[in-house]
């Protein structure tokens, strides 16, 4: 599950550091300039819109905050920047050229390259479960839940993580890093069912090579694909309705199979199910939330559950914390089941031979 370009992740930042800037216009230059002469940075103008400034180690943070702070937002966007540890401006410098705000996000997000290379992540799992006629509750696979520490050792927020990956053009490489150890502690820990793993359309650039990768390794590990579900996270990003197509197709023609999370958040998930039809739909968290008091939320949900049955897909509810909600849920007829009230997500040990995780290290590509 290697990917060359996801995972190779751009230097920025030097003991002293080359910023190359090119500005969308004359008076941006000028007010690039003032700044610089003002603060004793050592600028150069080489072209009408593109200026040279050199900045140490100690005065980067100083540098990218207050000289962005003399622009607006859109101004900012348009700066274009890349940077390099010498004078010369080459072809690796141009390859990288970002939006100046991208690049202060990625100093700001130092924390989570390093993080990433430094292998200070992990998965947990959380069960989806099934209920049979006799009311006995039995697992029918695991949610992997990724996980990701900060320099400190603290447990920095998934949604936090996976927004500022998004804002520093990191998502790719972050995506890539969650899927891979889905499937690692999977194997590792000798897990059985079903596994959820998901992903943000955003993060492929092309299915038949991005995915390619990840469809290997798991036939590789011996994973069956039907045992494989990929749950579509961040569903209001998508705009792009022939490469969502286009991505389902891949992963139905690889033999796995496909969830929409959050249906019931808006007029959109409805659509979705209408125009992807996927083998799973997992109800939206607030609706599912005392439902069992609230008869709108109860009448959605029941509506919902009915169109799901009526195109053949299979209705996971979310966010079960009460009996009162599963019974709720279980009368209007959902599939599959999950929350803190069967299991919270947790981390499972590892329960294989050194020889095995050494294989899967091997197979997966490895955390450098």
């Amino acid at each position: 599950m290697y990917c060359a370009d996801c995972e190779a992740i751009d230097s920025y930042f030097y003991d002293s550091t080359h910023f190359w800037l090119f500005f969308p216009t004359a008076e941006s230059m000028t007010k690039a300039i003032v700044y610089c002469g003002t603060e004793h940075f050592s600028a150069t103008q080489h072209r009408a819109n593109c200026l040279e400034v050199i900045v140490t180690k100690d005065r980067l943070q100083n540098f990218l905050i207050s000289l962005f702070g003399e622009f607006q937002g859109p101004e900012l966007a348009k700066t274009k920047i890349t940077t390099t540890e010498s004078t010369e401006l080459d072809l690796d410098a141009i390859s990288k050229v970002l939006p100046a705000d991208v690049l202060i996000n990625r100093y700001n997000s130092r924390w989570l390259v390093d993080s990433i290379e430094k292998n200070r992540f992990e998965s947990h799992y959380q069960a989806i479960v099934e209920v049979d006629k006799n009311g006995e509750i039995n697992p029918i696979g695991q949610e992997a839940l990724f996980r990701i520490k900060d320099e400190l050792g603290n447990n920095v927020p998934p949604d936090h993580a996976f927004s500022l990956a998004e804002h520093s053009d990191l998502l790719f490489s972050l995506d890539l890093v969650a899927r891979r150890s889905a499937v690692s502690h999977y194997i590792k820990a000798g897990l059985t069912g079903k596994l959820f793993i998901n992903f943000n359309p955003s993060s492929i650039y092309d299915p038949s090579y991005c995915l390619r990768a990840t469809t290997s390794a798991i036939n590789e590990l011996g994973i069956h694909p039907s045992n494989v579900v990929f749950e579509i996270t961040e569903t209001h990003q998508i705009k792009n309705q022939s490469l969502m197509k286009g991505l389902l197709n891949f992963y139905r023609n690889a033999g796995f199979q496909v969830a929409i999370d959050d249906i019931g958040s808006g007029y959109a998930g409805l659509n979705m199910l209408h125009t992807y039809q996927p083998d799973y739909v997992k109800i939206d968290m607030e609706l599912v939330r005392g439902l069992d008091t609230n008869y709108y939320k109860r009448s959605i949900v029941k509506h919902l559950i009915e169109i799901a049955n009526s195109n053949s897909t299979k209705v996971i509810a979310e966010g079960i914390e009460t009996e009162q909600e599963f019974s709720v849920l279980r009368e209007l007829g959902a599939d599959y089941y999950q929350g803190y009230y069967f299991a919270k997500p947790k981390f499972q040990k590892f329960t294989c031979s050194q020889e095995l995780e050494a294989r899967v290290d091997s197979i997966l590509g490895g955390i450098q």
